[in-house]
């Protein structure tokens, strides 16, 4: 029979594996290089660069939160699941390891689902900020 002692101890470290499978972040900037044309100061193209990132910011703004959810969501349903299937295969202890198999397989379920919405995340953050950056007259560079 497991102890209550090692129940808490899984569980524990069941609920830190879930909140580091939900890493998702809003982005601290662009990834994408944009050049002033011709003729503009560079005071001029600082300020447009921080009121497209601004810009940026607000269009991704929540994304990263819904992207955490959704990964602990994740986590917590396919515990909850090997939980279910642990007890009805072996009982008490059954259910012990089913939630620690479920956490395993929900992290890393999370850890991709976080990881791939972190891309997109960046994406959206990039595209927005060089529509901006574009619209005042500002340069890919290549």
């Amino acid at each position: 029979m497991i102890s209550t002692k090692t129940k808490f101890l899984t569980l524990s470290l069941c609920l830190g594996a879930f909140m580091l499978s939900a890493c998702a972040s809003t982005p601290m900037g662009p990834t994408v290089l944009v050049m002033p044309p011709k003729g503009k100061s560079f005071d001029q193209f600082s300020w447009e660069q921080e009121t497209c990132k601004r810009f940026a910011e607000d269009q991704v703004r929540g994304a990263a939160e819904r992207a955490n959810t959704t990964g602990i969501l994740a986590g917590v349903g396919t515990t909850a699941l090997g939980a279910g299937l642990g007890a009805a295969v072996g009982g008490g202890g059954g259910a012990a390891i089913g939630a620690a198999s479920g956490a395993v397989v929900g992290t890393g379920a999370g850890a991709v689902a976080s990881g791939s919405q972190q891309n997109n995340i960046q994406l959206m953050y990039n595209n927005a900020f060089m529509q901006c950056m574009k619209t005042k007259g500002n340069l890919p560079a290549n």
